[in-house]
């Protein structure tokens, strides 16, 4: 099932703006462009055409248009859109005017299209395996700090959806918490931690449990948790947690992970389970090789 709106919106034009700020301050520095300065006269005027050189799906292309608008470059025409399937050879976009302003923000704006192209992309190919499933491919916290938003952005171009943003806005408990519990001592600790969340929690948070036996497994269902996650079962102990799920609880999401890979999720997608938490789309990505192709106005 394929996220079908990426949806660049004001959180994700934040966090480039942000980023915008941080890279161009290491890139320019207080002196600026150096090489073109010295070598590009001020009243040059230039193009380039944003080529994708590998197949793959487009990610970040609002990104360059900040980036333009901030350079005052006025001739920006973009020939495709975020989530759009690219072949070796299309024109993303094409850029005219300042031709010092153009060379300038090149190294920029690649960074932030390779990047997140290689996110979408990788997605992409997760999201095939599941074809004619039920489950969602979803992303991780596992993201490179500061890039959170438009990281989990670009999954959704590559056809996948976001599980939490962050601590803050929904509750996992995981092994670790109930580790402690069981260590202190007293009842199961997966019914206490569930009661604990749910009356600590904002109402209508979602609650979600993590466990990695059957066992656990049975008496996080008990709870009636909203999400509970399966951790590192293979097809046939998931296949059997499904059906229990389906028998005693059937309200409750039931969501497989780690050490996913592209081989081994379609046979997860296959048992019935509704999601697929993968790491890899974020941490693994590998960027998307897309180029500025240059022409200088005669």
């Amino acid at each position: 099932m394929a996220n079908p709106d990426p949806g660049f919106g004001e959180p994700e034009r934040r966090n480039a703006e942000a980023l915008i700020r941080m890279a161009l301050a290491e890139d320019l520095g207080d002196r600026g462009d150096l090489t073109t300065t010295a070598v590009i006269p001020p009243q040059a005027r230039g193009s380039a055409r944003l080529v994708a050189r590998a197949p793959g799906v487009l990610a970040g292309l609002p990104i360059v248009a900040m980036l333009v608008e901030a350079f005052g470059v006025e001739g920006w025409r973009p020939r495709k859109a975020d989530g759009d399937r690219l072949s070796a050879g299309d024109v993303v976009a094409e850029i005219e005017g300042d031709f010092r302003a153009i060379l300038t923000l090149e190294r920029t704006a690649l960074d932030f299209v390779q990047r997140l192209a290689g996110v979408a992309t990788l997605t992409s190919r997760y999201v095939a395996e599941v074809a004619g499933t039920a489950a969602r491919v979803l992303d991780t916290r596992k993201t490179t700090p500061g890039w959170r938003i438009l990281e989990k952005y670009a999954v959704r171009c590559g056809g996948g959806f976001n599980h939490r943003i962050g601590l803050y806005d929904a509750v996992l408990i995981k092994d670790n918490h109930l580790a402690w519990l069981k260590a202190e001592g007293g009842a199961d600790p997966i019914p206490r931690a569930v009661a604990a969340a749910r009356a600590a929690a904002p109402e209508g948070t979602v609650v979600e449990v993590e466990v990695d036996t059957l066992d656990q497994f049975d008496a996080a269902l008990a709870c009636r948790p909203d999400i509970v996650l399966v951790d590192n079962l293979g097809p046939d102990a998931l296949g059997e947690a499904v059906r229990r799920r389906d028998a005693r609880a059937p309200g409750v999401r039931l969501e497989s992970s780690g050490g996913v890979t592209l081989a081994t999720i379609g046979a997860l997608a296959r048992t019935g389970v509704d999601r697929i938490s993968v790491g890899a789309l974020t941490h693994s990505a590998i960027a998307l090789d897309v180029a500025f192709d240059f022409a200088v106005a005669p």
